[in-house]
């Protein structure tokens, strides 16, 4: 495998919601694991790394932010998990925001929803399952991508109750 079909493979199993993969083949081995302690390595044989050149100047690190930028954005996401309700996913399947392709979505950021509303459809196993909201609110943020795949319990929507 060439290093940017890994990159590829990488950011296919990082926006599919799978937590582990393993690929096996004659020729090599790649377990890709999602929040490990350790960084799962591919067990195939390498090609030696580019050496750099001794006239080239040594890349540079990007300057962390200082304590005053990054230190904001913590009470503000956790006020925002207290302040919206969200709306999660029932099964694991394909998450789609019409009925079909041609269709408007159920729902957009800023619609009023209701108790019962279908929010969105969910595929499992060839079947479509209408999803509706347990409670009223006004959509904040929708959260996951149309056509992606989710796990169970994973959020959906954020829904400002108020």
């Amino acid at each position: 495998m060439k290093p940017q079909e890994i990159q590829e493979l990488i950011d296919f199993i990082s926006k599919s919601g799978l937590d582990e993969v393993n690929i096996e083949t004659s020729d090599f081995k790649i377990a890709v694991k999602k929040h490990s302690a350790a960084p799962a390595a591919p067990e195939a044989p390498r090609a030696a790394a580019p050496q750099a050149l001794p006239h080239a100047p040594a890349p540079q690190a990007p300057a962390p932010l200082p304590a005053e930028q990054a230190a904001p954005a913590a009470p503000k996401a956790s006020d925002e998990s207290k302040r919206y309700k969200e709306v999660k996913s029932p099964m694991i399947g394909t998450f789609y925001r019409s009925a079909n392709p041609d269709s408007p979505s159920f729902v957009n950021v800023g619609d009023t929803i209701k108790a019962g509303q279908t929010v969105c459809i969910i595929e499992a196993m060839k079947l479509f399952n209408e999803i509706e909201a347990d409670f009223g609110g006004t959509i904040v943020k929708v959260l996951v991508d149309n056509a992606s795949p989710v796990e169970y319990d994973q959020p959906l929507f954020l829904v400002d109750p108020a």
